[in-house]
């Protein structure tokens, strides 16, 4: 039997891959975030409260005409709009492809716990296949990733995609 951990993770990537496929019904590259604040006494790091979603989007570069219209980079902007706090500590970010440099160094920057990913990115992936931002011991803050959760789906999600595109494209 899973843990309870595991059953949540699994359980709020499949909420980022609910959002990327409302990215492919837009026509958009099919990559969801999930933002999941965890509460917590500072001082002692214990929960204070149940963990809850403050966030949830999808890419939408074609849509917003902006290279930064990432799905993590809008889900966490919207996440701190909800704290009403730049620094996202006690927070999760899940997204159903690995981080760019952009998307990664945001997550630096806001102070995120942690990342989790779907499906690795071998042409910008910069929490583990090319760049290690997230433990790159020159930076001021780093945080924990786990890659590859429901990675098959993930990646699956995303060469159907390209696949119809293409097809598309050759009619």
């Amino acid at each position: 039997m899973a843990c309870m951990d595991e059953e949540q993770d699994i359980e709020y990537m499949h909420l980022a891959l609910a959002q990327a496929q409302a990215a492919a019904a837009l026509g958009e590259v099919p990559i969801g975030a999930v933002v999941v604040y965890h509460p917590h006494d500072p001082a002692t790091r214990r929960p204070t409260a149940q963990p809850r979603i403050v966030a949830s989007a999808f890419n939408r570069r074609e849509t917003d005409r902006s290279p930064s219209a990432h799905a993590e980079f809008l889900a966490i902007e919207q996440a701190a709009r909800t704290l009403d706090a730049w620094r996202l500590s006690g927070c999760t970010v899940y997204v159903t492809l690995e981080p760019c440099i952009m998307c990664a160094g945001l997550m630096h920057q806001a102070r995120i716990d942690r990342c989790v990913y779907g499906a690795a990115d071998p042409k910008a992936g910069a929490l583990g296949t090319l760049y290690r931002i997230h433990e790159d011991e020159r930076l001021n803050h780093n945080f924990a990733v786990r890659g590859g959760l429901l990675e098959a789906e993930c990646a699956e999600l995303l060469r159907s995609f390209f696949a119809q595109r293409r097809k598309g494209a050759q009619s």
